[in-house]
């Protein structure tokens, strides 16, 4: 059964493209806001992958629960579990998902390496950092968090296992010495095999006296998933921008009192929409408002700069010439 769903993520992809839009975006900064796209991407790629596997094999049971995107703060630490499966041993198994689209390379000394373009680069142990995961995790049910099932006056504790979960698709290069703890990296098509295995090699004659009912499975796991703290992410702060992006300076509507002493006005012409070409009788380096720039909606007088920004704006302004304040209300055509 399945308990909680994974949070939303689609609102962070449209955040940071519009924080790349931005004007006062550096283009460094631009750059690591696509390599935060491309990893949030990732993963969210992998976690359904792995979701899709769990909810076949266990999305009806009664006697397995899952959990995803579970969040939980235990005084100054945290723990972002991906996946928690759980069944009526109160056996939990602990899930780091992964999505490593060229593969992953693991060297004899447990130290984890993935690949851009065939190039390997260092990344963190996700063996670690499940391990980490784990230990919070037992923390916080020994501090009674969470209400758990008792037996003759004996608290029935979980049995909490790791495993770390790649991508169908990527390749694993294991080494040839043996390294404590790597059989519990595996692809996501093996999970079910990898736990039904486990389960079928307990032969712990104690675990029968630990068996739960199917209510009180459920009702561990519910109260677990209500624990879950959803993070509130300020990506603007993150990547040192200002919440709001710069305000672009109002100028003056009303006509020069030079223009106003102007006998004859030169009839309007706007710039083609199919091209943004400066008007013939426009001049740069003046930067002064000519008769012919004038804004398509006020009539104002604009600024040669105003109206260049404007028609090599085309997808914005549709190639016709606003003044600053105008711009505002524009909306795309």
């Amino acid at each position: 059964m399945i308990i909680k769903v994974a949070d939303e993520k689609k609102s962070h992809i449209t955040t940071l493209q519009c924080l790349q839009g931005r004007s006062d975006c550096p283009p460094e900064t631009r750059k690591k806001i696509e390599q935060e796209l491309r990893n949030i991407q990732a993963g969210i790629k992998g976690e359904d992958e792995a979701a899709y596997e769990m909810k076949v094999h266990w999305g009806e049971s009664k006697n397995w629960m899952v959990i995803h995107d579970l969040r939980i703060e235990h005084g100054d630490l945290v723990a972002q579990i991906d996946h928690l499966i759980v069944n009526r041993f109160l056996e939990v198994w602990v899930c780091e998902s992964k999505h490593f689209s060229e593969g992953i390379a693991i060297n004899e000394h447990g130290e984890f390496a993935a690949f851009f373009g065939s190039k390997p680069y260092g990344v963190p142990s996700p063996i670690e950092q499940n391990n980490r995961h784990i230990l919070i995790l037992k923390r916080y049910f020994e501090s009674g968090a969470v209400k758990l099932p008792t037996r003759l006056g004996f608290t029935i504790k979980p049995d909490l296992k790791s495993l770390v979960l790649v991508s169908k698709h990527a390749r694993i290069a294991r080494p040839k010495a043996k390294v404590d703890g790597l059989d519990c990296v595996i692809k996501n098509d093996q999970l079910f095999k990898a736990i039904d295995k486990a389960v079928d090699g307990n032969n712990n004659p104690l675990m029968m006296a630990k068996i739960i009912g199917q209510d009180t499975l459920e009702a561990v796991c519910r109260d677990l998933a209500r624990q879950h703290k959803p993070v509130t992410f300020k990506w603007y702060a993150k990547f040192g921008l200002p919440e709001n992006p710069p305000v672009i300076a109002s100028v003056p509507t009303t006509v020069p009192e030079a223009a106003q002493q102007v006998p004859q006005v030169q009839p309007v012409v706007q710039p083609s929409v199919d091209s943004p070409a400066v008007p013939a009788d426009t001049t740069e380096g003046g930067d002064k408002p000519k008769q012919k720039l004038i804004c398509a909606s006020c009539s104002a007088p604009v600024l040669y700069s105003v109206a260049k920004f404007c028609w090599f704006n085309k997808p914005r302004f549709g190639g016709k010439v606003y003044c600053m304040e105008c711009q505002k209300t524009v909306q795309a055509p």
